[in-house]
């Protein structure tokens, strides 16, 4: 091929060629402002992820189990809100630097999980919770809020109570299979009382997922009924709800009707009974079949204490010098008398708390070690428990595995 106007013949001739063929050349020529932005964009860096920026979670729970999110959640230390819905059914997990902070919504909903809990382990009555919802219409204050400043619950107790709502409502969401998740990063809770370690709480709500299917098992038939084989030792370490339970089983209702009148969550009723069984303390006595009328009931749901008042003042000093003069008496009669029951110990609502969250800690030990620790030491060692949460005043607290540390025995002994 000839060149144009080069005798070497090197470069092919263009100027036969109209300047529509090359139609791309020209737009760019006639475009001076799109060649500008095209510079542009080839030395302009893109915009980076400011860090610490959380990024949109949402999507579908067949490809994220409800455990994998949070367990993201906690990984990162995130702190926001987790959306889940499925059907008719919505939930939301707060969650403050990866730990879950409370599992319901702030105000006080006509279904709200903690009033609902409080109610069915009988630390409310019907008439109270009542007064709580006309507080709440005229002042749009948060449940919580109403139970502290009402002196219904004080803060400790509150948290404790918090906290068993958050692992009953976690027990039943990691089951969800099917449904749809969002995670809002914008929404905080106010002022959280309960902080669950995020991993702690997802090893719990696990275990309860298959302690349940071992309580199906052994109480398949909910007509049976309940009756005590044997009363336990004066000293064995029982929770106060426990201890109403044999005041409950009488030989004359059903399984079902003991875990409605029990003072605890439908888990923990049957984790109850489960551990009572077991111990020989209670036995099936027989069955009535769903048609049969169950007999008069005696069994009465637990009258709560009512909202404490303050006293006028005169009233407080009169009741103050009562109680130093019985301060007094106290001290000099118990000089004369033998020392107090372990069994006294559980009356106190502070050691009943206390004792739970030793428990607690045990059977995560158990199910990440296979075995419960030799000693409370260890226990403490590993970081499952504060060394303080094992000291009760005025008290040894008295812990023993056995059979290979698949159980354990665990008591308070008065040290004075």
């Amino acid at each position: 091929m000839r060149g144009c106007g080069s005798p070497s013949g090197g470069w092919p001739c263009t100027r036969s060629r109209s300047w529509s063929t090359y139609p791309a050349l020209r737009a760019r020529r006639l475009n001076p402002r799109r060649r500008r932005g095209d510079a542009l964009r080839r030395i302009t860096p893109r915009p980076k992820r400011p860090k610490g920026r959380l990024m949109a979670l949402q999507g579908n729970l067949c490809d994220f189990s409800v455990t994998e999110i949070l367990q993201l959640l906690g990984a990162q230390k995130k702190t926001g809100c987790l959306m889940l819905d499925w059907n008719t059914e919505r939930a939301l997990v707060y969650v403050l630097d990866g730990k879950i902070v409370s599992a319901r919504a702030p105000g006080m909903g006509p279904d709200d999980p903690l009033l609902r809990f409080l109610i069915k382990v009988h630390r409310l009555s019907d008439e109270q919770r009542r007064g709580l919802q006309t507080i709440h219409k005229e002042s749009d204050r948060d449940l919580e809020d109403l139970l502290l400043n009402g002196r219904y619950l004080e803060a400790e107790e509150l948290r404790l109570y918090l906290e068993r709502q958050i692992l009953n409502d976690l027990m039943r969401l990691v089951r969800w299979e099917n449904g749809t998740y969002r995670f809002d990063p914008k929404l905080h809770w106010p002022t959280p009382l309960a902080r669950l370690s995020m991993e702690g709480a997802l090893i719990e709500a696990s275990r309860r997922v298959d302690e349940q299917k071992r309580f199906v098992t052994c109480f398949k038939d909910p007509h049976q009924l309940l009756g005590v084989r044997d009363l336990p030792d004066p000293d064995e370490a029982l929770m106060e709800e426990e201890k109403e339970l044999f005041g409950i089983i009488d030989g004359h209702h059903t399984v079902v009707e003991v875990v409605e009148a029990a003072p605890l969550s439908e888990y923990e009723a049957y984790e109850a009974l489960h551990r009572l069984l077991e111990a020989h303390w209670i036995e099936v006595v027989g069955r009535r079949d769903p048609g049969q009328a169950p007999p008069p009931s005696s069994v009465r749901p637990l009258a709560p204490p009512p909202p404490r008042q303050r006293a006028p003042v005169a009233a407080q000093i009169l009741v103050g010098t009562l109680i130093l003069l019985g301060a007094v008496g106290v001290q000099f009669g118990a000089r004369l008398v033998r020392p107090p029951s372990p069994a006294a110990a559980h009356d106190d609502v502070f050691v009943v708390a206390q004792l739970r969250e030793v428990r607690l800690a045990l059977d995560l030990y158990r199910r990440e070690n296979g075995a419960y620790p030799p000693t409370l030491k260890a226990l403490v060692d590993d970081d499952w428990i504060a060394a303080a949460q094992v000291l009760f005043p005025g008290y040894d607290l008295l812990y023993a595995p056995r059979r290979g540390g698949q159980e354990y025995r665990l008591d308070l002994k008065p040290n004075r």
